[in-house]
């Protein structure tokens, strides 16, 4: 369903940074949310573990100084392979702002750093040294934010042809009910599976009590972004991530297709 030839190096130092490469190699133990009642979704629909070509863990930002003045090589991933895209996730900020240089000596041409809190600091400085490098980059917060944007070819072919970004839904009714959803992109935390999952039989009549259902998928699944308020979207991150939920859904409703 879902295939791509391009590379994958990712740099982490956070669960999400796990919970992301699990559900791109779509293992069959990743997603376990329905447990006795899992019918194997998405099952042969995709894995892209051979276009994950570098995988880099670091270390915890809370064991480390708040600003790291020496020694920062110590800390830094070694031969990063060549890749054409990165996706950075969770690491110190002094580290951050160093892995540009890194990755453009790999070959590197485009970064993601996701924010699922509201503590990453420095972004915008992060984005000036991408674009003098010649690098695209972009910090959906949260990850599942992230749309195709002709700027961006590199992140954009990465959008389309994983499927992974802001959550898109095909859906079909009979009536007022919901009889299948098929999901075009997931969030890429994997959680958009569980929702359409969780949504099959739905009554669209009552949006109420449809949100509701929604937004009980959403946190059981669970989305990890973080409950903390962010004063840039003045709401928690993970409040956003669930309205996104909710709007491709309604977005899926509007398109729909009636049987």
């Amino acid at each position: 369903m879902f295939s791509s030839n391009l590379k994958l190096v990712v740099i982490y130092s956070d669960l999400f940074g796990d919970k992301l490469i699990r559900n791109l190699v779509n293992t069959s133990t990743f997603c376990i949310s329905c447990a006795e009642a899992c019918d194997h979704c998405r099952e042969g629909k995709f894995s892209f573990a051979e276009n994950i070509v570098g995988v880099f863990r670091l270390q915890d930002p809370a064991t480390l100084p708040e600003f790291i003045e020496e020694g920062i090589e110590a800390y830094l991933p070694d031969n990063i392979p060549d890749a054409d895209l990165a996706i950075v996730s969770g690491v110190h900020n002094d580290i951050l702002f160093e892995l540009p240089y890194l990755l453009k000596e790999a070959g590197i041409k485009a970064m993601i750093i996701p924010i699922e809190a509201p503590s990453r600091l420095g972004i915008a400085q992060v984005k000036d040294i991408c674009n003098e490098l010649g690098i695209e980059v972009k910090a959906p917060k949260p990850f599942c934010e992230l749309e195709v944007d002709p700027d961006t070819p590199i992140i954009s072919r990465f959008i389309e042809e994983f499927g992974i970004g802001r959550p898109k839904l095909r859906v079909e009714l009979d009536g007022e009910r919901i009889t299948r959803i098929e999901v075009i992109r997931s969030a890429p935390c994997g959680c958009t599976w569980y929702i359409a999952k969780q949504l099959r039989g739905a009554e669209i009549s009552d949006r109420r009590e449809l949100w509701n259902r929604i937004s009980e998928a959403h946190h059981s699944y669970p989305c990890t972004a973080s409950m903390e308020h962010d004063r840039e979207l003045g709401d928690t991150i993970l409040h956003k991530a669930g309205y996104i939920a909710r709007e491709a859904v309604e977005k899926g409703i509007e398109e729909r297709t009636t049987l």
